[in-house]
């Protein structure tokens, strides 16, 4: 008599043979019924009583299980969101993912990743769905702060990073697949796209965190060209599987991930997230009438069981839940917030740059603002993230500073800000946003829109989907968001900061000329009507549960002010793209950012990868050691001048020559961050991909240039970059 196989027998066949692991699934799979196959395909939990839990008890406050099967102790996925840190529990909060692309350092991003697996893992999640590297079109959008950059590049190293470190523990979830950013319309809006733009500006960091094994891909909610991303066969079968050759999971985003249950399972999405919703409903009839396939079940089933299965065999030890928001992880959310910070702006103040401050000198301190003494962590959405504590601003210059007066004016009176600034030895201002300016957008008015609310099921005889529909009215005029956080955030309606703010800044700075503004965002926040009025402008992002104390430590010089923007910040609102924030449909194309600003010969307020340092730093020499048709290699001698270790960013760009007007004419290739010591040198080894110097031709990547300018340097356009002229690598035979 044969021994059934259940999960753990599988998992034991594939743990002493690797190459046995497609046989154990068939076995696997063998074993199901019918009606679990299908109960893979979907949600565990009944949509009505999953919806009233997430209302009434927070949204993720412990593991959301698809595809649980205990017959064959099938574990099944067991999601936690993200990006800034594990949704569930009390965890450690990282700064926002815009602030750690902001670190241009891929190695300290694997750290956080495998710190957010480890916590993941010891809450019971094995299905991380934090892997955000939607570009941002326009930095007015919601979510921004959820992924890296707005380049290509910096997105798909740092969404590799991440996946390499959480998959150490747990499986990785990248997201959302395709073209996602807008916040307000993305339930409805259709995204229209050509092939070049698509392969070359949207897709390829995708591509590179599929190339680095991530387990799992989400698909985003907006239709593209036509057809929702949850079911689009063009993209999930044709470009994901096809193209790429991904072998894991597709998973919907939540609730209103699809549209057509059949139509979703033909076109490639294995899992329905995250309740047993239209599956449920539809698939049984439509397979019962020969509509939808139980081939395609069968498909999707596989790759369910054949991604959890070479996840548990290649896992790291069980962790503790002593892991959650350790000391240890409290410091590297310390540590990752200190490096993010750009300085913009450092003038000097009787002859000495004001940054860093000298706590010698600092006896009194005006701290000024409605977010200095906030725990302002990011917004209220899916990726919100709940520690023990938050570290503000004023805690933590009280804590780093004890021998020190600190005067805090919170109000929005520009006439006590300035009175306490005029009795101070520097005035520390501090704005920017929150929760209620921008974020993720799910308001309650979502349930007043017919086209979505026909893809929920039926109430039926379900207790907690008589009590939502019986406060339906009240739940729709409510300004709450569904996954249980008040403020539904959404995409920004200014890139400039309040009136209130600018009124406070400008007499701030005429009562103190020691006057530092902080400002608090994800994205670009233009600055001309006020920047010149203050000598010393630092981006904190939202810093996290250490952030306070991170401030601290880069505003004293504890740590050299090391941050690079992971995006351009324009002069003007009128050099970025076109965006109607309640638009049913859009085109992209391949102009936004420091891209659109290089075309039409516009000057940034401040370019991509800018930022000053404590220290003068100077690029020596570079030289080409290898090249071939998918990267080049780079070495690059930084000379530190300063009176004070410091750590620079060298960044490579590729001008193509003679590519056309239809193309970039600065692209980034790669990049290293290094420190260095005062009065010396150091070497980087920069690996500089020739990806972005190609253009989609003919269904295919084909070079744009037959030669191109690297320029090394310190950001983008950088004057002073060392430029080398080479031929298209060609490739290696």
């Amino acid at each position: 008599m044969s021994t059934m196989t259940t999960f753990p027998v599988a998992l034991d066949r594939v743990r002493e043979d690797p190459h046995s692991l497609e046989e154990a699934v068939s076995d696997l799979l063998a074993e199901l019924t019918e009606q679990e196959k299908l109960s893979l395909l979907d949600g565990d939990v009944p949509f009505w009583d999953g919806l009233a839990d997430m209302l009434s008890n927070g949204y993720n406050y412990v593991p959301i299980e698809m595809g649980r099967i205990d017959r064959l102790g099938i574990l099944g996925l067991r999601f936690s969101d993200g990006p800034r840190g594990v949704v569930m529990g009390a965890s450690t909060a990282f700064p926002v993912s815009m602030a750690r692309g902001a670190t241009w350092d891929v190695d300290l991003e694997e750290r956080v990743g495998l710190a957010i697996g480890r916590e993941a893992r010891a809450q019971g999640a094995n299905f991380f769905g934090g892997v955000c590297v939607n570009l941002p079109r326009h930095p007015a959008w919601g979510r921004a702060q959820e992924t890296y950059s707005e380049d290509p590049i910096l997105l798909g190293e740092f969404g590799a990073a991440l996946t390499r470190g959480v998959q150490r523990n747990v499986m990785a979830v990248v997201k959302h697949f395709a073209l996602n950013s807008m916040e307000n319309a993305r339930f409805k809006v259709d995204v229209t796209v050509d092939e070049a733009a698509l392969h070359e500006v949207f897709l390829p960091h995708f591509r590179r965190v599929i190339e680095e094994g991530v387990a799992g891909v989400m698909t985003s909610y907006n239709c593209v060209n036509g057809e929702w991303a949850g079911q689009n066969a063009s993209l999930l079968q044709g470009v994901l599987r096809d193209e790429w050759g991904f072998q894991g999971v597709t998973v919907s985003d939540f609730i209103w991930g699809l549209r057509d249950a059949t139509k979703s399972l033909h076109a490639g999405l294995d899992v329905e997230e995250p309740f047993a919703q239209q599956r449920a409903q539809h698939l049984p009839t439509d397979l019962a009438t020969g509509r939808a396939s139980w081939d395609d079940v069968d498909r999707a089933a596989r790759r369910i069981l054949r991604t959890q299965l070479a996840h548990y065999a290649s896992r790291e030890r069980d962790e503790p839940t002593e892991v959650v928001f350790s000391a240890e992880h409290r410091g590297l959310a310390r540590e990752v917030a200190a490096t993010s910070m750009v300085l913009l702006k450092n003038e000097p103040v009787d002859g000495t740059p004001l940054l860093p401050l000298s706590a010698e000198s600092l006896g009194r301190i005006a701290l000024i603002g409605r977010l200095a003494d906030a725990e302002n962590t990011g917004d209220h959405g899916s990726s919100d993230v709940h520690p023990p504590q938050v570290i503000t601003p004023l805690r933590g210059l009280r804590e780093a500073l004890p021998g020190t007066v600190i005067v805090t004016v919170s109000e929005d009176d520009p006439i006590a800000a300035a009175s306490a600034a005029a009795e101070s030895d520097v005035a520390i201002v501090v704005v920017g946003y929150t929760a209620a300016d921008e974020g993720e957008f799910i308001g309650s008015s979502v349930f007043a829109e017919t086209a979505l609310m026909a893809t929920l099921p039926p109430v039926g005889d379900s207790p907690a989907g008589q009590a939502l529909m019986a406060n339906a009215d009240q739940l729709m005029g409510a300004n709450v968001s569904i996954v249980g956080s008040s403020g539904a955030g959404g995409d920004r309606e200014s890139l400039r900061l309040r009136e209130a703010d600018v009124e406070i800044i400008r007499a701030v700075a005429e009562a103190n000329p020691r006057t530092v503004v902080v400002i608090v965002t994800a994205g670009a926040v233009i600055t001309e009507e006020w920047r010149d009025d203050v000598p010393a402008v630092l981006l904190s992002w939202y810093a996290g549960s250490e952030g306070g104390a991170a401030l601290a430590d880069v505003l004293r010089g504890t740590v050299d002010a090391a941050g690079r923007l992971p995006f351009s910040i324009p002069a003007t609102e009128n050099d970025l793209p076109f965006l109607d924030r309640d638009a049913s449909a859009i085109t992209y194309d391949k102009w936004f950012g420091q891209r659109l600003l290089d075309r039409n010969g516009h000057i940034a307020a401040f370019p991509l990868g800018f930022g000053l340092s404590y220290t003068d730093f100077a690029l020596v020499a570079a030289d080409v050691v290898s090249a071939n048709s998918e990267s080049i290699d780079i070495h690059v001698e930084v000379r530190n001048s300063g009176s004070r270790s410091g750590r620079h960013v060298v960044q490579v760009y590729g001008r193509p020559i003679d590519a056309g007007d239809d193309f970039p004419t600065r692209v980034l290739l790669g990049f290293s961050p290094l420190t260095v010591a005062a009065g010396e040198s150091g070497t980087v080894s920069i690996q500089a991909s020739t990806r972005p110097l190609q253009r989609w031709t003919d269904g295919g990547f084909h070079p744009a240039c037959a030669a191109v300018g690297l320029e090394v340097s310190s950001y983008s356009g950088d004057p002073a970059a060392i430029i080398i002229n080479i031929p298209f690598p060609a490739s290696q035979s």
